[in-house]
């Protein structure tokens, strides 16, 4: 840390729409101390940013700068290898999800960060939204086996199309979005994930021959619960297919509910969950419903994409200042990783994948 300011030293990598959303976050906490900003390529600012360091190479401005903390939101073929660096130098991480690219790589950084006792943080930054965990514990009070039935497709154009594409060179939709969601099915079930089996579909000519820009899975988990998740990218897909984040159990069921003119390349739209849907399945002798009315259940807190960085960050700064144990929190990482790995190995291979 700066020591006359008791600041933690952070320097970012990576200026893409996750890159920029934190690096605004650390520059409005004071507890933050930019030492620079990464990114291969020169690109426009927002003023807020404009008057930091700016480096292009990453092994040089980690040895330059010497950071507390570094701030990892690359494309996820270089996030292991830049975590590694990292605390190898001495420093705490925060990576954007994916972890990696393999489970391998993904127990490395973390065997890692447990012997260089480094902090550790990867981005799930559902567990930090309020209506996110409020619709996580609602769930849980149901009680399971569970059904989760869960997506997040993207009708993407222009940029945020190019920006899919440049993605899809190494990680395809269901790994890159779907750990965040299989986490979610993990925490409400607390059981672990057995087997998977996906299907997937190359739906342009614009991607790899072998990398498929919609994709769909089906999981089980050790309880019985069972779920699906689905996520698709570019200009066909459907409006309609944009978001579902339901799940069931015998007891009822809770669903996010959204408004029908969202649009589903606005990043600010994937973590919406204002509205929960609550119901319950209890009936009366004669069969009928002993509440007939679902109930509406209003968080208050439908926070922006930037506000939900600021919650993830003061989690990272929290971690290291009151030296947070990590352990499950890594663990949890690589178990999500690992079925949406399995997932697309189903794809390639056509079988079902034992976890």
């Amino acid at each position: 840390m700066n020591k006359s300011t008791n600041k933690v030293r952070v320097l970012v990598v990576g200026l893409g729409n996750m890159g920029l959303s934190h690096a605004l976050a650390y520059h409005h906490n004071d507890a933050y101390e930019i030492v620079a900003l990464v990114n291969r390529s020169e690109r426009d600012l927002p003023a807020d940013l404009q008057g930091y360091e700016f480096e292009k190479s990453y092994p040089a401005a980690l040895e330059k700068y010497k950071p507390d903390l570094v701030s990892i939101n690359t494309y996820s073929d270089t996030h292991a290898d830049y975590a590694i660096a990292a605390m190898e130098a001495g420093c705490d991480v925060f990576v954007e999800k994916p972890l990696a690219n393999t489970v391998a790589e993904a127990q490395k950084v973390v065997s890692v960060a447990k012997k260089l006792n480094r902090k550790l943080v990867v981005g799930y930054i559902l567990r930090h939204h309020p209506s996110w965990i409020t619709f996580v514990d609602k769930a849980r009070e149901l009680g399971g086996p569970f059904v989760f039935r869960l997506n997040l497709n993207q009708q993407s154009s222009g940029d945020t199309w190019k920006t899919h594409k440049r993605l899809m060179e190494t990680t395809s939709p269901i790994v890159d979005c779907g750990v965040h969601y299989v986490d979610v099915m993990c925490q409400i079930a607390n059981s672990d994930p057995v087997s998977v089996r996906g299907i997937g579909l190359r739906l342009s000519d614009e991607i790899a021959d072998d990398m498929y820009n919609y994709g769909h899975f089906q999981v089980t988990f050790k309880d019985g619960s069972i779920g699906w998740y689905e996520a698709g990218w570019g200009p066909m897909m459907s409006q309609t297919a944009f978001f579902v984040k339901d799940v069931i159990s015998p007891n009822g069921s809770v669903s996010i509910v959204v408004s029908d003119d969202m649009q589903s390349d606005d990043i600010d739209n994937h973590t919406k969950a204002s509205t929960i849907r609550i119901h319950d399945s209890e009936t009366d002798a004669q069969g009928e419903f002993v509440k007939s009315e679902d109930t509406l259940l209003s968080t208050n807190a439908d926070i922006s994409h930037d506000e939900l960085c600021v919650l993830e960050q003061q989690f990272v700064l929290d971690a290291i200042r009151n030296d947070v144990d990590l352990t499950e929190h890594m663990e949890n990482a690589v178990k999500s990783l690992a079925v949406c790995l399995a997932a697309d190995e189903s794809i390639r291979s056509n079988k079902e994948i034992t976890i």
